[in-house]
């Protein structure tokens, strides 16, 4: 947050001379923060500009002025802003002319996270309208089509894998090599996706948009999941400590979506802080109480930092099937 600029409103008879004269209102907000996260990014930025917009702006005729403005955030969400407002954006550090508009909305609404209350906005507009949003700006020009589906009613359902690199110390399925063998012997066509900053949103939504299933430890990359269609699958796994944010990020987008939700709660046996803690610690047998006063950094650092799971192939396998059943169903209705 120390990265947020604060914005002086300033009231007085007189004013600077407009260099710009716009016809259309301004929302005004920060790029800043921590929106380099693709959670952050939709979870502080661009679903809270959807709700603000659905709010004071239905027609969707407005200026998006941004603050902290960065060239590669406007790159990586560029066909989502041109959806959301056909104006060209304003950046206020590096515009030097005087803009004046009708009016101006000042920060952004959020109902929590990752989703949208109807009963809070005039139109009555949900987390569907924004997956509707998203459709829309990568169906119109897409960077690349969506995979050709195979119409044979005994094609196999196509899972993607959401994982961490090599280079991330957290978070990574160690045993990812047999569990993508289990995925395939159940009866899954596998995509292992690894996603990075430089990832490109057109070609995530193709993927996932033709896809069956979607599995992945909890992160940031599982934002991804407001790519796949409803009635589709979503697995979570959950890591010890994750409970409460595991839900409240993306146990509510599956809600919001209407999609299958599934998730695979680890063991104490599945998590490496086992070795480092011991399996009679509290940080492994009781989460909940380590929890009770917050999630200070200390304990987050453990948590999402210092954990890495080895799955119980044979307990995990079980999941597959379920998502695997679900996924059949959600085919079978797509023909």
């Amino acid at each position: 947050m120390g990265q947020i600029k604060e914005l002086n409103l300033v009231s007085g008879p007189s004013s600077p001379q407009c260099t710009i004269r716009h016809e259309a209102p301004a929302i005004v907000f920060s790029a800043g923060g921590h929106t380099g996260n693709l959670f952050h990014a939709f979870n502080d930025g661009l679903i809270p500009l959807f709700i603000t917009a659905s709010s004071f702006y239905p027609d969707g005729d407005f200026i998006i002025v941004v603050s902290e403005f960065h060239d590669w955030w406007q790159s990586k969400y560029a066909e989502i802003l041109k959806v959301l407002s056909k104006h060209p954006i304003v950046a206020l550090e590096k515009d030097n002319a005087t803009h004046c508009f009708p009016s101006a909305t000042l920060g952004l609404i959020a109902h929590g996270f990752m989703t949208i209350d109807p009963t809070l906005i005039p139109t009555s507009k949900t987390l569907m309208h924004f997956r509707d949003l998203i459709e829309k700006a990568y169906t119109q020009n897409p960077i690349l089509p969506s995979p050709p589906l195979d119409p044979k009613p005994e094609r196999r359902p196509r899972l993607v894998l959401t994982c961490r690199g090599n280079d991330v110390s957290s978070r990574r399925i160690l045993n990812q090599d047999e569990v993508i063998q289990v995925m395939k012997e159940i009866g899954f066509d596998v995509i292992v996706f690894q996603p990075n900053r430089c990832t490109s949103l057109s070609e995530a939504y193709a993927m996932l948009n033709s896809s069956h299933v979607m599995v992945g430890v909890h992160g940031a990359a599982l934002t991804h999941a407001l790519f796949l269609r409803p009635r589709s699958v979503f697995m979570q796994v959950v890591p010890i400590g994750t409970e409460w944010a595991a839900d409240a990020f993306y146990g509510r987008i599956a809600k919001g979506l209407n999609v299958n939700y599934l998730e695979y709660k680890i063991r104490v046996e599945e998590s490496s802080l086992m070795e480092k803690y011991g399996k009679d610690n509290v940080l492994l047998k009781d989460p909940s109480a380590v929890q009770k006063k917050g999630w200070p950094t200390e304990i987050m650092d453990i948590y999402l930092k210092q954990q890495n799971v080895k799955l119980d192939l044979v307990r995990f396998r079980k999941s597959l099937k379920s998502a695997y059943l679900m996924a059949k169903k959600f085919m079978h209705k797509e023909r």
